[in-house]
Parts: C-alpha cells; sequence; structure tokens
C-alpha cells in the first residue's frame, strides 16, 4: 500500500510543472422536496481552462452540520475559533490543476442558503433523504453536461452516505468516499460518546436504540442533546435506516475509500468494515491524516488547529490517490 502511495505522489509531482489553470462557474439546482418547498442550493464548478474534450467531473458532497462547498462552518473547534479548513476548496484546486473538474454546493442549511433553509425548514421536518435527492439533482445535471466525459462522486464523513445513496440511484463512474462511517450512525455516535460517565452512557446508548426502532424519545438523556434532541430526532431516524456497508454492496461502479489513522471522529476500522463490504474497493489510509483529510498529531490543541486554518495543506498523496483512481 506505502509503495502504490509513493507512486502516485511521483507521477502527479511529475506534472506539477504543468498545471492546468482553471475557471469558475456558478452551479444552482432549485430542490422541491418536501413537497411544497423552493430552495435554490448554491455551488462552484472548477473547470480545467483551455481544454478541448471532455474531462473527469467529481462532485463533492460536505459532511455534517452547517458544513458550506469550502469546507467551512460556524461551529466553534475548541475555542480556536469556527470551522475553517477549507477543505473541500483545497481539494477542488488540487483536483483541477490534475485536469478533474470539481462541483461543490452548499447543502441545505449551509453558506448561501442558511437563512432561507431555517426559514423554510424546520428542524423537526428535515430528513436524511432530502440530503439524497440534493445530491441527485446535482449528479445528474452533470451527467447530461456534454463537457464531462465521466461523472464521479465523493462524499466526505456524514456525506459518505449521502454519496453512495445518490450514486446507487444515478450510476456514476465511480464513487468515493472520504472519512465515511461503515456503520449504523447509531453505533458511531455510541463510539463518540462512550467517554461520557455512567448512568449517563447507558441513558444515551438506551435513547439511541430507541431511534434506531424508529421509536422517539420523550425525556432524552441531557448529556447526549447534541444529538438527540426532540426536534432532531425524526431527522435521527431517518438517517438510522440506512447501514453504510450494506449500502456500498449495492454501489454501481468503481469505489475509492480514504481514512486517516489520526481521525478522531471517524476511526480508521470504520473504512475497514466498508472495504469488507466492498472487497472490488481501493482502500487507502494515511498514517498522519485527520478528519479534514491534513496531516495533524494523534489529539492535542495542535490537531484541533488543522480545523480552523484555511492554509494548512491537505494531506500529501491525499491528491495522488484519488487522482490515481480516477484517472488510472
Amino acid at each position: 500500500m506505502r509503495i502504490f502511495h509513493r507512486l502516485l505522489v511521483v507521477l502527479v509531482s511529475l506534472g506539477a510543472g504543468s498545471a492546468v489553470a482553471q475557471t469558475t462557474e456558478p452551479i444552482r439546482y432549485i430542490t422541491t422536496v418536501p413537497a411544497g418547498l423552493s430552495l435554490t442550493l448554491e455551488g462552484t464548478l472548477s473547470l480545467p481552462a483551455d481544454t478541448h474534450k471532455p474531462v473527469a467531473v467529481v462532485l463533492l458532497i460536505a459532511g455534517s452540520g452547517a458544513t458550506d462547498r469550502d469546507g467551512n462552518s460556524p461551529s466553534q473547534i475548541a475555542g480556536l475559533g469556527t470551522l475553517k479548513a477549507a477543505t473541500y476548496r483545497l481539494l477542488a484546486d488540487s483536483l483541477v490543476k490534475n485536469g478533474i473538474a470539481v462541483a461543490r454546493y452548499d447543502k441545505r442549511g449551509s453558506g448561501s442558503n442558511t437563512l432561507a433553509s431555517s426559514a423554510l425548514i424546520k428542524p423537526e421536518d428535515h430528513r436524511f433523504d432530502y440530503y439524497v435527492q440534493d445530491a441527485v439533482g446535482f449528479i445528474r445535471q452533470l451527467q447530461a453536461d456534454k463537457r464531462f466525459s465521466r461523472v464521479y462522486v465523493a462524499g466526505h464523513s456524514e456525506g459518505s452516505l449521502v454519496g453512495m445513496l445518490a450514486a446507487r440511484a444515478t450510476k456514476p463512474a465511480g464513487f468515493i468516499s472520504l472519512a465515511g462511517a461503515g456503520r449504523n450512525i447509531a453505533e458511531v455516535l455510541k463510539t463518540q460518546l462512550q467517554q461520557l460517565p455512567e448512568p449517563a452512557r447507558a441513558l444515551a446508548y438506551r435513547d439511541l436504540d430507541s431511534l434506531r426502532a424508529g421509536q422517539r424519545v420523550t425525556a432524552p438523556e441531557k448529556s447526549a442533546l447534541m444529538v438527540l434532541h426532540p426536534k432532531l430526532q425524526p431527522a435521527m431516524i431517518s438517517w438510522m435506516q440506512y447501514d453504510p456497508a450494506l449500502v456500498l454492496k449495492d454501489v454501481p461502479g468503481a469505489i475509492l475509500i480514504i481514512n486517516g489513522r489520526h481521525d478522531l471522529q471517524v476511526a480508521v476500522s470504520e473504512a475497514e468494515a466498508l472495504k469488507a463490504a466492498r472487497p472490488d474497493a481501493r482502500l487507502l489510509l494515511f498514517d498522519q491524516m485527520n478528519h479534514v483529510l491534513k496531516d495533524a498529531p494523534a489529539s492535542g490543541l495542535e490537531h484541533l488547529r488543522t480545523y480552523t486554518d484555511p492554509n494548512y495543506p491537505l494531506t500529501p498523496g491525499l491528491v495522488a490517490g484519488i487522482v490515481g483512481f480516477i484517472r488510472p
């Protein structure tokens, strides 16, 4: 695996001197789900300049929370500031330099549509499938665009499952999971909440089991209200109906699974679960990479600072791995 990484790094480095210039243009999708909604999702399409034939394009799907098309959000990071890793912008710029177009968009409740989303959709009315239907809309736009030879879908974190489900419906050329879970989100949350003291942990686990069974909780454990709040429960229940490893089995096309050993949010075991479900998938693991796809210490403030620094580069070899998958 490490030899493969080095080869890819060398190949991409050899082409660095002839990096491709880029142009950008806006993209939009008007989503109408649930019924009666009309919400415009804004995005950015980055294109290699001066190309004379169709190129491959990747749709990047953001992770959880109010994460926008650049990979930023108003979420506070341990008193260090807001999330400003700019992961998706950095990834898009790097892929375009290698001749691959990239589309990314502000999902519901993020970026350009934050105020409109909050005005039009109450938290208790949201469902996980709405994210999927929005992604399907953008994918179909790209598939109909004659400038693109092949369409790939890449989902980060929560966006990995969104991307899997959208890919299952649209049949792109390939799918890329970036730090995506391999287990049901209820089990992932149990892992993230395992530091809670007893009896709070047992109560939170009980509540998660209830939601996974489709039953709302009237008095959720207060220590886990960030995921158990009554207004969030319908969305959580809709999310918990999916097991990513099972979904991935039915995703057509080539599969690339990427994770980092210093990811504090999604462990390498999640990527390994996805690989077990799809033995034909390519698995890339990076020793120093964290959840925002940057090299960082295993823990501590220096780790978290990568979440707030848009100038901190992506993990070396990450872009090479993706380019090698799209352009074998």
